[in-house]
């Protein structure tokens, strides 16, 4: 994410869903969205219209993930550059302290059930594990393979895509230690990773195939697939509307609904904006949150029923 500053509405109406794209000032010099030195928040429960920064989180060279763990009042963000994860205060919004991790961190989990945050390190192969409370470095896990998205199911296991080895790597989040690596075939270049609770499935996003692989959480059995977009890079899945949500660097997100007996239906392409592929999903709102880059302006399109 990148620096926010309110300039412009606009509402676009796209049956069945709603576009909002929320358009501020161009990116200073910088062409990747993810390459800015700094972060603002929107207010999280704020319906589309209402949307606006509400601060600035500075100093975060590289910053390519966020998470936030509210017991503790505490956010993380991963800091590429640096390599670290930089901790910050919810409120406030002011940076607490640093903790160097492993090469060129990217995506970042909070895990509930250890309390323990997950920077996965792209170029060192491994997950850094912080404690969320006191900000302390509890240990590393080597992965074998450079780490993309991570999920957990909040009962002791942590998942986590290689992307180029196309595997699922399966943690023991007490022990800390890879319990299995699961491969993706016929799926290549494993990205983004989405998990509904209930069926115990993980949806993993493929750019190789462009397929989105679905998995059995406690066996590793892939179950089906389905095909999506080009460039796939972050999945989510709504619960309460059994939907799983790709969201595609070619300017899609492929919406497929959960159907019982590990049927998976196609049941809308939402036309997003070409490279735009990271995404963010509030389970309150329902909505989806896409950064664009829009005639050179950092936008960010929100998508709702």
């Amino acid at each position: 994410m990148s620096t926010i500053s309110t300039l412009a509405r606009d509402l676009v109406v796209q049956l069945p869903r709603q576009r909002l794209g929320c358009r501020w000032p161009p990116l200073h010099g910088t062409r990747e969205l993810g390459s800015a030195c700094c972060l603002q928040v929107p207010k999280p429960d704020a319906l589309p219209e209402d949307l606006e920064p509400v601060g600035t989180i500075p100093n975060t060279p590289g910053v390519h993930g966020i998470a936030v763990a509210p017991e503790f009042g505490r956010g993380f963000i991963t800091a590429g550059k640096s390599d670290t994860v930089i901790i910050f205060d919810l409120n406030s919004l002011k940076p607490l302290l640093e903790v160097k991790v492993g090469k060129k961190p990217d995506a970042i989990l909070y895990d509930p059930a250890t309390k323990h945050v997950y920077a996965m390190n792209g170029d060192s192969d491994s997950a850094s594990i912080i404690n969320a409370a006191d900000g302390k470095l509890v240990g590393t896990v080597d992965l074998g393979g450079n780490p993309e998205f991570a999920v957990s199911d909040g009962k002791g296991n942590v998942y986590i895509n290689l992307e180029e080895k196309a595997e699922t790597v399966h943690i023991d989040a007490n022990a800390l230690k890879v319990l299995h690596s699961w491969p993706l075939a016929p799926g290549k270049t494993a990205t983004a990773l989405a998990f509904d609770g209930e069926t115990r499935r993980l949806f993993a996003g493929c750019r190789g195939g462009q397929l989105m692989v679905v998995l059995d959480a406690d066996t590793g059995k892939v179950i089906t697939t389905a095909p999506i977009g080009e460039r796939v890079d972050a999945a989510a899945f709504d619960p309460s509307n059994k939907l799983v949500f790709m969201s595609n660097g070619g300017g899609t997100i492929s919406v497929y609904h959960e159907d019982a007996n590990d049927k998976y239906s196609l049941v809308e392409t939402i036309t997003t904006n070409p490279g735009s592929k990271t995404m963010g999903f509030d389970p309150k709102t329902h909505n989806l949150f896409v950064p664009a880059n829009l005639g050179g302006q950092f936008t960010v399109l929100v998508f709702g029923r």
